[in-house]
């Protein structure tokens, strides 16, 4: 009996040991992927060339890295296989690490960042800054969702894609052997590892405090990120703020909601932006009678990787 129980408590502390080991050494590889396997870090399509008319735009982040986006003005070709469209602008932001940005992302880092961008949005006076809607999907709803909390005067609504709970409910689905030891704050485990992650980008504690109208995307056959973090992060929302809306897409996965949920994916969102951020009077007016295009939509595009314009 008793060589059984210890060889039960070595084994236990071997996968303590390997887990822990596994965090420190590979945590940012798991959480940030700034390029696709088999591709590289420069990338082969911009704007330019599906006929789009867009501005580089540098910008630093608070500690100096500089970050690289794109700004898509008057976006009239965001649309599904019945032509129906968004029209807004848009703006891509490619956070430290990622793309032509500089740097290593984390968490603290990326924070940084998405407030950089939204501070440079802000401060243009060539679009209506009181429409601004940030979307995000995977890490980048995340990143929203903390963007949102920190910013309820400056953000209109917030779209969410495919967006995990927390990394470190995560964890325990990519490394399925540390479930019982790292967890988020439904977790009934120990979550005696949880004091390693470095980014836990803990999203279902922050999306209860935003008041902002809500757009949940979700893919059911998300590979990647388990539907139900969606409905959880849904659930949590909807208790306090009536301005949350989940929509169900039955083929999407992770990478292609967008795609198979094809004409009803853009007019959900369509719906969303016209109920929720609509058009003044005003800016109708001037589009008819000028020409004038300030009063677009502003939809901040911010994904795990800002590739093309509907890619993560």
């Amino acid at each position: 009996m008793v060589s059984y129980l210890s060889v039960l408590l070595y084994g236990v502390g071997g996968i303590v040991v390997a887990g822990m080991a596994l965090l420190v050494a590979f945590q940012e590889k798991l959480v940030y992927v700034p390029v696709l396997p088999g591709l590289t870090k420069s990338y082969p399509i911009n704007p330019a060339r599906l006929r789009l008319m867009y501005e580089d735009v540098w910008l630093r982040s608070h500690d100096g890295v500089r970050l690289h986006a794109w700004f898509i003005k008057f976006f009239p070709d965001c649309q599904g296989p019945n032509n129906s469209r968004l029209q807004c602008n848009v703006f891509m932001l490619s956070y430290r690490g990622y793309g032509a940005s500089d740097g290593y992302p984390s968490q603290r880092g990326i924070t940084m960042d998405a407030q950089a961008a939204l501070e440079h949005l802000s401060q243009r006076t060539d679009i209506d800054t009181s429409r601004v809607v940030v979307f995000g999907r995977s890490l980048g709803g995340a990143v929203g969702a903390v963007l949102m909390k920190n910013n309820p005067d400056k953000v209109a609504a917030l779209i969410l894609e495919n967006t995990f709970t927390s990394i470190l409910d995560m964890a325990g689905v990519l490394l399925p052997f540390l479930k019982w030891f790292i967890g988020g704050s439904s977790s009934k485990g120990p979550r005696i590892l949880n004091c390693l992650v470095r980014s836990p980008w803990s999203t279902i504690d922050i999306i209860g405090e935003i008041t902002q109208p809500i757009l949940f995307l979700s893919g059911l056959q998300d590979e990647m990120v388990p539907p139900f973090h969606m409905q959880m992060l849904y659930a949590k929302a909807a208790a306090r703020n009536r301005r949350c809306i989940f929509v169900e897409f039955p083929t999407g996965m992770h990478m292609d909601t967008w795609l198979a949920g094809g004409d009803h994916y853009w007019k959900t969102i369509q719906l969303f932006l016209e109920q929720n951020v609509p058009e003044t009077k005003e800016i109708r007016l001037s589009h008819n009678d000028n020409g004038f295009r300030g009063g677009k939509m502003n939809h901040w595009h911010q994904d795990l990787k800002p590739v093309g314009l509907s890619d993560d």
